[in-house]
């Protein structure tokens, strides 16, 4: 089998996940009458410090979600222009919620400056769309997977809280974050007023995404969902997995985060590699080539079966230091060969 070392989206469900998903307890969720998808309801607002929860299928319904029921036609938020809800999600808050997108550069972690941010909030005017929400996000994966803290957080949070505008934080891999802090996933979130966190990636859920929020927020977030269709059945066989996934994959992010350094320092010592070990953070890291076009390195890599993205690199539970090692020997195979002929 292929080291994949493209995504954490890639990770397998564990046995114990399997054992759950197998002998859940189910009901229907859209009559809301499923226990085991109240039980991780219940579970993931507890540990975000929040008081309600909602089970959706993916980080991206998840954050559409958020947004829909934030906003209304007309809208705007604000968001960096590197974050995930601006590059990635379809331009889902366009096409479907007719929200429009403003953006703020993302500092080299991520952060977002709040004097920019204060800048851009519009105020009361005919003329102008009303500032309704303020998007955060972290890990943020296009800056390293850099674990924001919650001192960085702060000032843009305290701009919303002055302004009376909410604050949604993509918090996909948020749980990498806080382990990576040394803090409590709660503690880091507490100032936003909604989450979404990912149960698949680094807790290698097979499906599923969580949003956390205020009880009124949560109820009317679930009328979106049915809108979008991500109101699912006997959706607790999957989130028998989530419940795992807060129970026992948590801790053992930190050993993703240890194969991440492992791999950046080994890359950076590869002639015709280039890689910044000191700002990988937590399991996600990008990397350069030079010598050879990217796809030339990726396609080289697969034939020595290692799977890896054209410019980023990312562990995750089923991969292990002797998979990082092994890795590792194919990059310096590749790189000493050289484009093929």
């Amino acid at each position: 089998m292929a080291i994949d070392l493209r995504s954490d989206t890639v990770s397998h469900p564990s046995p114990a996940m399997r054992r759950a998903m197998a002998s859940a307890v189910v009901g229907d969720d859209g009559f809301g009458d499923d226990p085991t998808v109240q039980r991780l309801e219940v579970m993931a607002a507890q540990r975000l410090g929040k008081e309600a929860g909602l089970f959706v299928s993916s980080g991206t319904m998840g954050n559409l979600i958020a947004l829909l029921t934030h906003t209304e036609r007309g809208d705007e938020v604000i968001a960096g222009e590197q974050c995930h809800i601006v590059l990635a999600e379809v331009a889902g808050s366009a096409a479907l919620g007719r929200v429009q997108l403003r953006t703020v550069p993302n500092g080299p972690r991520g952060a977002l400056d709040s004097g920019r941010v204060r800048a851009l909030i519009r105020p009361e005017n005919v003329h102008f769309p009303r500032t309704a929400l303020i998007c955060l996000e972290n890990t943020h994966n296009r800056c390293n997977g850099a674990a924001l803290s919650r001192d960085e957080m702060a000032p843009v949070a305290a701009v919303a809280r002055e302004a009376g505008i909410p604050l949604h934080i993509d918090g996909a891999r948020i749980f990498n974050a806080a382990v990576a802090q040394g803090v409590h996933p709660a503690d880091l979130v507490a100032e936003a007023d909604t989450v979404q966190f990912c149960l698949s990636k680094g807790l290698a859920c097979p499906i599923g995404s969580m949003i956390v929020g205020s009880g009124d927020f949560i109820r009317r977030a679930r009328r979106y969902r049915q809108m979008v269709g991500g109101t699912m059945r006997q959706s607790g066989v999957l989130a028998a997995a989530g419940i795992i996934a807060l129970e026992e994959m948590v801790g053992r992010l930190a050993e993703d985060h240890a194969n991440a350094r492992r791999l950046a320092h080994g890359l950076a010592s590869i002639p015709g590699l280039a890689c910044d070990a000191g700002v990988v953070e937590t399991n996600i890291l990008y990397y350069s080539v030079s010598g050879m076009p990217a796809p030339a390195f990726t396609a080289a890599m697969e034939a020595r079966g290692v799977l890896v993205g054209g410019n980023r690199m990312v562990t995750h539970y089923g991969i292990s230091e002797s998979d990082i090692d092994e890795a590792l020997s194919a990059a310096r195979a590749v790189m000493s060969a050289g484009v093929p002929a």
